[in-house]
């Protein structure tokens, strides 16, 4: 019995992707395990401002990611695992909203599937299903694009066009969702 009993609280410390083990001299250890959908950051410098989106990159796997694995007409996490994250050195202007320099979870609401809509949401560390729409700074209008070719793993990008403005692409499956920033 206590066997099984180990072995249920290991299958759920796996499938959580947390493991903790103990060596052999006591010493307890905390072990991240590989999760499917791997962290990504980026950074990228727009005018004078650094800019970082930290997110987890879900896989296709040939699945039909738009209206089956990702459902219409709701907010999503824009990725995978916990809320993506935007941190700005200087304020922004993102699709005709003010960001002022900081933290924030981007979301994306896919109501309509020709316009979706960028959330920037003023609060941060939660899991990715954790969406407060009182804790929203704004929604801004996207630009939605074709991929050229399937894009298997979720990819946000951040482009500098000159000067101080620049643009934030998110492409997955066969679609591109496009906000242009600029720098204040």
């Amino acid at each position: 019995m206590h066997r099984v009993r180990l072995l249920l609280i290991a299958a759920v410390l796996i499938t959580t992707g947390i493991c903790q083990a103990q060596t052999a001299t006591g010493e307890t250890l905390m072990l991240d395990l590989p999760r499917a959908s791997q962290h990504a950051q980026i950074v990228q410098r727009i005018g004078i401002t650094d800019i970082t989106i930290n997110y987890h990159r879900p896989l296709a796997n040939g699945r039909q990611i738009w209206g089956k694995v990702v459902p219409y007409d709701r907010v999503w996490r824009a990725g995978a695992n916990n809320a993506t994250v935007l941190h700005t050195e200087g304020d922004l202007d993102i699709g005709g909203l003010a960001v002022p320099k900081g933290d924030y979870s981007l979301f994306v609401n896919l109501a309509d599937l020709n316009a979706w809509e960028l959330i920037i949401n003023k609060q941060t560390g939660q899991g990715g299903l954790d969406y407060d729409a009182s804790k929203d700074l704004g929604r801004v209008k996207m630009t939605m694009g074709k991929a050229p070719k399937l894009v298997e793993q979720l990819k946000y990008t951040l482009s500098n066009a000159g000067g101080n403005k620049g643009r934030l692409q998110l492409a997955w499956e066969n679609v591109t969702a496009t906000v242009n920033i600029t720098v204040k």
